[in-house]
């Protein structure tokens, strides 16, 4: 069983006529998060769309037929989700599948830690991100590349910093929880 971070970045919010500019995915210690291995950050620009999901797919073990070999662990598994699954349809690729598989989505945490509330939940408002990613596809287009990976790499460690303090912390949420007289 592997856990990896997973995140992509994208041209716009449309998954049929934007495109997929960075798939960005690290090995991921079970029970701390920490990383383990490299950030892997592949490239539009340098591969091609459908060569980048193809490269994901032999590289990683997201395309195996066990699920259990590759769990996403992310913020709003669900946009990765319906971007990778109609990319890789469309190219004729294994159809990747996120939503269908074992996965850890900390979106649902980060609004809890929000009071609830969906806004204001972002990974941009809850942790040391500068911000929301809103400057990528410009980035993109005007061919900033190394701005656009500077800001994957600074959210890749927001998210582990997040990621390995809910592993440290939750365990000792789930005793205080039992303890208490809510059980």
């Amino acid at each position: 069983m592997a856990s990896y971070y997973l995140d992509i970045e994208t041209t716009g919010l449309d998954e049929v006529t934007d495109k997929i500019i960075t798939i960005q995915y690290q090995e991921l210690e079970r029970g701390t998060g920490k990383p383990i291995g490299k950030l892997h950050i592949l490239k539009e620009w340098e591969l091609g769309e459908s060569e980048m999901i193809e490269k994901f797919c032999n590289d990683s073990s997201i395309c195996s037929s066990y699920n259990f070999d590759f769990i996403p662990v992310g913020v709003n598994l669900g946009f990765e989700h319906k971007f990778l699954h109609e990319k890789s349809s469309k190219y004729d690729k294994f159809p990747i599948s996120l939503l269908y598989r074992p996965c850890l989505d900390l979106q649902t945490m980060l609004v809890q830690m929000n009071k609830g509330e969906f806004r204001g939940s972002g990974l941009d408002k809850m942790t040391g991100k500068k911000h929301n990613g809103s400057p990528i596809p410009g980035w993109y287009q005007e061919k900033q590349y190394e701005n656009i990976e500077n800001y994957v790499i600074q959210e890749t460690k927001e998210f582990g910093k997040l990621h390995q303090w809910l592993c440290k912390r939750m365990p000792k949420l789930h005793d205080e929880f039992v303890n208490s007289e809510a059980c």
